[in-house]
């Protein structure tokens, strides 16, 4: 129940007035009476005899907006709804375990699902029709049908209700088998062949989603078999996406997808999500090619994120909406007219070769698809072919389009912005813990780290929940919900990266408390593999368990890889085993649409080898432990576990966690590189080249 149920709600306002989430908090003043999800809300509706109406979507949502305008706004709709439903909104960025289990229902009765998904059900929470956005005429004649439904053929809904709840209940049923290895490897690779497109680059047709973890998985695919087939998919992937218009040109970060395959035109809302991942991608590219255009656009995320979506206490907020001033992108586009106003007419002519401006625009409706008279700005070919197209220098007209951007922003700052989502999630903050930890080893920047450690120090303090959990959510000074496995897998992820790059043990303790209270609370001891939710929470209709990866990987697929990590840093074969039979837990589903899995397949890459283990033994922070530390942060060696071993009693509690370092120590009081396959260990060598030749960098 939320803790504000029973409050009687201020004037014009609904029970949503109390809520912490912003999306809630948007709705809080419709004339739909709606509830928060919680007991009061379905002991209402047992009580009434009403079906519910459960809505769920998130505050950047554009067609929640649409259908909260529509709908939700409308004096005729909202009185139909309140006189046949209980009406429940749910934030799914902040309760993903409800979202889990109706979205899946939403995706068995219609094959497709979305936000805002509309579900309704029964008081049991049982549900018998879902939808994704609903318009206006659509919810006048179908409201009152399903109230008459209601009374007069009940059983019928209930018996649809039962139905759709059995076959819900086989969908988190066992699929084990056998261990996953290179075979799954192989498959994974000629179906994101099979479905690249070599043109464009990514996967599939419209929409075109980013997903950075496929790209990951290839970058180890290509480590692996040497494929050059797997790298070139990256690289087209990783530069027609830059060059796109879903990514913001002006102020940099990636808006959420493309509705065309060219990656031209966006859904406009920004998460943090797709920043920490795609900037993922662009490092380790970075790190695999050397090319420092990768590097600049992970930079440029770094950048908006800092900018935009950093809270002063060094987290980081959700999300920015696609809509401000009620229209979806104006603060993104630009008129001809407005890019003169701010430019002067040769810069604005030079729009038209950089960021391909029309004088009538080049921007269509996606729904109408009529012409606004504004653009986007995107980048049709690479810098050097506009330069020669100018007859510029293309290092020149690097440094003049960087200046035209500067002066757009600037003028952009003064428009009304989107909404910012300012909720701080555990789990997508895990992963830009991640992303920036990364970056920090490989650019050999150390002020990545230090935001990282911010946020991480933030996450693990201010959103510490009793007998060493994590709570999901924080906003407004309030700490709520309680951690999922997302929480507690992707922090434990951004710890172990963070660990590698400042080689403060403190981390690495917290990632391994965390995956084992992940072990504890979330395992399936039946079938293995863990469940989305722990075991002492809220109940539903279903304890949700996936192994796929969507938008973001798996708490599965990244649990199973923490697993691999620890197990090798610290020699514990059973972690070890459970990160084996979390993919045995999966198998025949991993098996029989392996490029859906590919999070957990880099997994599988990492458990498979060949990997290694490096100690560096020497003084924190002087200038030959640094130096071996550089050394391993600039190549890609996506299959290594790196653990630094104070010289001395300082290194108590690196031995405490991994015994086999006992005996290491630093040759000649020089820092000391021992690099091992299986704990089978080389010579030690204190020069770096030897280290990175024995791991066999590219």
């Amino acid at each position: 129940m939320t803790p504000n149920a029973h409050r009687t709600p201020p004037p014009g306002k609904n029970r949503l007035a109390f809520e912490k989430s912003p999306y809630l908090l948007q709705h809080a003043d419709n004339p739909v009476d709606w509830y928060a999800w919680g007991e009061e809300a379905f002991a209402e509706a047992a009580r009434l005899d009403k079906p519910i109406f459960l809505s769920i979507g998130y505050a950047t949502c554009h067609w929640c907006h649409v259908m909260e305008h529509e709908c939700f706004e409308d004096a005729e709709v909202a009185a139909l709804m309140n006189d046949a439903f209980v009406c429940i909104k749910v934030d799914r960025e902040e309760r993903p375990d409800i979202d889990n289990v109706y979205m899946t229902v939403c995706q068995m009765m219609t094959q497709r699902g979305g936000w805002p998904l509309t579900i309704l059900m029964t008081p049991e929470k049982e549900p018998f029709f879902a939808a994704t956005y609903i318009p206006r005429e659509g919810m006048l004649g179908f409201v009152p049908r399903v109230k008459s439904m209601w009374q007069s053929e009940r059983d019928k809904l209930v018996a649809e209700a039962g139905r759709v709840t059995e076959a819900l209940r086989e969908t988190v049923a066992s699929t084990r088998g056998e261990a996953l290895g290179e075979k799954e490897l192989d498959l994974a690779f000629a179906q994101l062949a099979k479905r690249f497109d070599q043109v464009q680059g990514g996967f599939g047709e419209r929409p075109k989603f980013p997903t950075p973890h496929n790209l990951l998985f290839l970058l180890r695919y290509w480590s692996r078999s040497g494929s050059a087939e797997a790298l070139a998919m990256v690289e087209k992937t990783l530069a027609h996406m830059r060059r796109g218009g879903m990514y913001d040109h002006v102020g940099f970060g990636f808006h959420r997808y493309s509705t065309d395959e060219r990656w031209f035109l966006p859904h406009f809302e920004k998460m943090l999500y797709d920043q920490a991942l795609l900037a993922m991608a662009y490092t380790e590219a970075y790190q695999a090619t050397g090319n420092d255009a990768y590097r600049r656009t992970a930079e440029e995320i770094f950048a908006y994120v800092e900018r935009d979506m950093t809270a002063p206490e060094g987290a980081f907020y959700s999300a920015e909406d696609a809509d401000s001033e009620g229209e979806e992108g104006k603060f993104y586009l630009w008129t001809a007219g407005e890019l003169r106003a701010v430019l002067g007419e040769e810069d604005a002519r030079l729009c038209v070769e950089v960021w391909g401006v029309q004088e009538d625009g080049n921007y269509q409706e996606e729904a109408s698809g009529r012409r606004t008279g504004v653009n986007i700005l995107y980048q049709e070919r690479p810098l050097e072919e506009a330069a020669q197209a100018t007859g510029m220098d293309a290092a020149a007209l690097g440094e003049r389009v960087d200046t035209m951007r500067r002066r757009l922003l600037e003028a952009r700052e003064r428009r009304v912005r989107p909404l910012l989502d300012d909720k701080i999630l555990s789990d997508w903050n895990g992963l830009m813990i991640a992303a920036l930890a990364l970056a920090a080893r490989a650019f050999d920047e150390p002020a990545y780290a230090e935001r990282a450690a911010r946020a991480a120090a933030f996450v693990t303090g201010t959103m510490a929940a009793p007998e060493g959990g994590l709570y999901h959510r924080y906003r407004d000074g309030s700490a709520a919900v309680p951690g999922m496995v997302d929480d507690y897998a992707f922090v434990a992820w951004g710890l172990l990266e963070l660990y590698e790059a400042t080689f403060d043990v403190e981390w690495l303790e917290r990632a391994l408390a965390y995956t084992r209270h992940t072990l504890a609370r979330f395992w399936d001891e039946e079938a293995g593999g863990f469940f989305f939710t722990p075991e002492n929470g809220e109940a539903l209709i279903v304890r949700p368990k996936e192994s796929y990866d969507g938008a973001v990987p798996s708490g599965n697929s990244v649990a199973m890889l923490n697993l691999v990590r620890l197990g090798r840093t610290t020699a514990d074969a059973e972690l070890e085993r459970r990160a084996a039979d979390v993919g045995r837990a999966f198998a025949a589903t991993v098996t029989s649409a392996p490029s859906i899995h590919t999070q957990m397949l880099a997994a599988v890459d990492f458990a498979a080898g060949p990997s290694h283990e490096v100690v560096i033994v020497g003084a924190p922070g002087a200038a030959d432990t640094r130096a071996l530390a550089r050394a391993l942060g600039r190549p890609f060696l996506p299959r290594k576990v790196v653990l630094f071993r104070p010289a001395g009693d300082a290194g108590a509690r690196v031995v405490a966690l991994a015994p086999y370092t006992r005996a290491q120590s630093a040759l000649d009081g020089a820092a000391t590189a021992y690099v091992c396959r299986d704990y089978a260990c080389e010579l030690p060598t204190t020069d770096a080249a030897r280290m990175l030749a024995l791991l066999g960098a590219q």
